[in-house]
């Protein structure tokens, strides 16, 4: 079975976000990396000179039993607003870890997925041993197409997934300024549950306003592995059977 498929679901607050242009209508690359934590002095803190826009990765809220109080981690995370039902301890550690999860390089929606982000950064406990299901999509809007209906229709989408269960995390981006191509990932506790998210009502809406939204569109499947032993993960494409559960 191919990794690579075409696929009409879209990321969400990622496909809102065009791409600068210059006067003479050429893409302007982006003043700052927006998956980089801003700094600010007191100048630029009390009196910026315009928005700085910082897309960290977006958790899914843990369930109640866990203790919600924010990470200590440099890099700063975003959750969703509904809480997942449920975890499993290998999976608290890859949520724990993922709040440092963020691109290596700005083409990162041109490079393969176990080229594009820092998984080098993910250390988790030695001896847990599991193995997750990672959904990626490519794309590229049509120019002139309004993404507000397909962006709240994505919202209540991504919500009822974390209702339902087994997601951990969605990461977004934003067009590259060059190609327009975009890249989004999300992260599931098993391919089982991501399986089950497709028949969920807000995401079959979400495919519908999809379907005339985009030029290029494709979904690739990966498996994100962790072995008892090491502290790191390796990324591989999906090739066939169940992954996680």
């Amino acid at each position: 079975m191919s990794s690579t498929t075409t696929f009409t679901h879209t990321p969400e607050l990622g496909s809102r976000t065009n791409a600068k242009r210059l006067p003479n209508g050429e893409p302007a690359a982006p003043e700052r990396d927006p998956h980089a934590v801003p700094t600010f002095d007191d100048t630029s803190l009390s009196h910026p000179d315009e928005p700085v826009l910082y897309l960290p990765p977006l958790l899914s809220l843990l369930p109640e039993r866990f203790d919600t109080a924010p990470s200590n981690s440099p890099y700063g995370s975003l959750s969703t607003q509904t809480r997942l039902p449920d975890i499993d301890p290998a999976s608290l550690s890859l949520h724990k870890a993922l709040h440092a999860f963020q691109p290596v390089s700005r083409a990162y929606s041109s490079l393969p997925y176990s080229e594009a982000f820092n998984w080098e950064a993910l250390r988790l406990p030695e001896d847990q041993e599991r193995e997750w299901y990672c959904v990626v999509f490519r794309s590229k809007r049509k120019s002139g197409s309004d993404g507000t209906p397909l962006y709240e229709a994505d919202r209540l989408a991504h919500e009822e997934a974390v209702r339902n269960g087994g997601l951990i995390l969605y990461w977004y981006g934003i067009p590259d300024p060059a190609t327009g191509m975009n890249l989004a990932t999300c992260i599931w506790q098993s391919r089982k549950h991501a399986i089950a998210a497709n028949s969920r009502p807000s995401h079959i809406q979400a495919m519908r306003l999809a379907a005339g939204s985009y030029e290029v569109y494709t979904l690739e499947r990966h498996v994100l592995r962790k072995v008892k032993g090491e502290k790191g993960v390796t990324v591989e494409p999906f090739v066939s059977g169940e992954v996680g559960w």
